[in-house]
């Protein structure tokens, strides 16, 4: 029997051997079916039957408070979007052929075949706006439409329109565009007075051709002066994301009303280069808007109130050379001759504490309360001179389109001294510069670097001490002399406690020094 077993075995040997693997291979694979699905049966991967299970989420009465949020946020931008329009803007320029058509060996082999004249070429910019009237006024901003022989509006329902310019204000970079059509959806205009620093805002526009696009942020803050001298509004500082292609477009307080029109941002690096936002952009304030906007429509223009007053912030140095017991107000730096102010008998050295009874921050405020009156309106100012409080009544005149400046680079249009900035050479400068209680005159605050006086040598931070030996003790002064100076002008410039004569040519070139 024995011997029989052993015989069965050896001659199935084979057989058993591979039932015996056939066993383990299906028990091994049952094993690691198991490990890597948890539970036998489960489906595979690929199987369509899969499913990822969803999760209830978050909740409780802080999540329902931030879903309240997003339904209001929804709310403002499903009211808004559709008064929101895209402009695209056509000009045409002249541009120069290549220098190479002026080669002698060029023209040698093909003569006057290829003319060294401009031809023209047209440039797209691409801006937005939004729509604040049924019957097609739209406000965006001066230089989205600036020099524009063709604009094209395009709505939020697609439909597209040919704008035509009614009006537009460089110094607030607000200008209205008009399309033909009725019964169009329209953006309410809020009051900009009532924003705070840290207030929600949303702004809206086309960023880099993305139609319709919406960003939110907080005001981060009020007043804010224009990157460009003569510009008059006080901008709304905002860290909403504002790009290229925003310009024009509205931003939006919790209430879905117009608050301001984004206009320009400091620039990081963006898509080809270009200047994206790195969370500062500014937008013109509504009141302001709204003010251009009925001048525009009315009147083709905007009329201004002006004081006739050249003004600076107050440091603490100036506030103590002054007697001031703090730095609120604006220092009169400069009086127009036969301006409003003059009249009145505003002196330079006089500082505007109040206006109207209302206190005055600085002089960026100032400047905007004043431009936001109408020519002809009595003010009263409250200043404080060598110490000593005083009331001044003012009737305003229209501020003038080409108000000059002295104030601003290439604010003389002509003669040798064009393109200079000065400003009264205060105590805290003439510290600053090391000169002495000798020294008189006006400091340089910017040169044009292509204006005569700059290609003659003159720097920023000279001081003019005369005009073809005229005495110049003042900015009006500066401005009278430097505009009555014909052909070559002998200036005497003080640089830093050193002296020396130096003549201008209006056509540039260098001019003679001498000690």
């Amino acid at each position: 029997m024995q011997h029989s077993t052993k015989q069965f075995l050896r001659d199935n040997f084979l057989g058993l051997s591979m039932t015996l693997v056939g066993v383990l291979c299906l028990a091994l694979s049952t094993v690691l079916y198991m490990d890597h699905r948890g539970f036998p049966g489960q489906a595979m991967a690929g199987n369509p039957s899969f499913a990822i299970p969803s999760g209830a989420g978050l909740d409780g009465p802080d999540i329902n408070t931030l879903e309240s949020q997003n339904h209001a946020y929804e709310r403002i931008a499903e009211t808004v979007t559709p008064a929101i329009v895209s402009i695209q803007s056509t000009q045409v320029v002249k541009v120069q052929q290549s220098p190479m058509f002026n080669d002698p060996l060029f023209r040698q082999f093909f003569g006057n075949a290829f003319p060294n004249v401009p031809r023209e070429q047209k440039e797209h910019a691409l801006g937005s706006g939004v729509i604040v009237t049924p019957d097609g006024y739209i406000v965006t901003n001066n230089h989205v439409i600036k020099n524009a022989s063709d604009i094209e509006v395009k709505l939020a329902d697609t439909r597209t329109f040919k704008g035509k310019v009614v009006g537009s204000d460089p110094l607030t970079d607000v200008a209205v565009v008009k399309i033909d059509a009725h019964n169009l959806k329209t953006a309410s205009v809020g009051d900009s007075s009532t924003l705070h620093v840290g207030d929600i805002v949303m702004a809206f526009g086309d960023p880099f051709g993305f139609d319709f696009t919406v960003t939110r942020g907080a005001v981060s803050a009020l007043g804010r002066q224009a990157p460009e001298a003569n510009m008059v509004a006080n901008y709304i500082q905002t860290d909403a994301a504002i790009n290229p292609g925003n310009s024009g477009g509205p931003l939006v307080n919790v209430h879905g009303q117009v608050v301001g029109i984004n206009t320009w941002i400091v620039p990081g690096s963006g898509p080809g280069g270009e200047g994206a936002s790195i969370g500062i952009g500014f937008a013109v304030p509504s009141n302001t808007v709204r003010q251009v906007m009925e001048g525009l429509v009315k009147n083709g223009k905007v009329t201004r109130g002006w004081l006739g007053v050249g003004v600076n912030v107050l440091t603490p140095d100036l506030a103590r050379q002054f007697n001031i017991p703090d730095t609120s107000g604006a220092l009169v730096e400069q009086v127009t001759p036969d301006s409003p102010a003059d009249k009145a008998g505003v002196k330079q050295g006089d500082v505007i504490r109040k206006m109207d009874g209302q206190a005055i921050a600085d002089s960026t405020q100032l400047t905007g309360l004043v431009t936001n009156l109408a020519p002809g309106q009595v003010v009263t100012l409250e200043v404080v001179r060598d110490g000593k409080p005083m009331t001044i009544r003012i009737t305003l005149a229209e501020r003038p389109n080409d108000l000059s400046a002295s104030n601003s680079p290439g604010g003389l249009s002509q003669g040798a001294l064009r393109g200079i900035a000065v400003q009264a050479l205060t105590p805290s400068l003439r510290q600053e510069l090391g000169l002495s209680a000798r020294v008189t005159g006006v400091v340089i605050s910017q040169i044009d670097p292509n204006s005569p006086a700059a290609q003659a040598g003159v720097q920023e931070g000279d001081v003019i001490e005369s005009i073809n030996r005229q005495a110049v003790n003042s900015v009006p002064e500066f401005d009278r002399l430097a505009r009555s100076a014909k052909g070559q002008v002998l200036v005497y410039i003080n640089r830093q406690g050193s002296g020396g004569f130096l003549t201008i040519s209006p056509s540039g070139g260098d001019g003679d020094e001498g000690q």
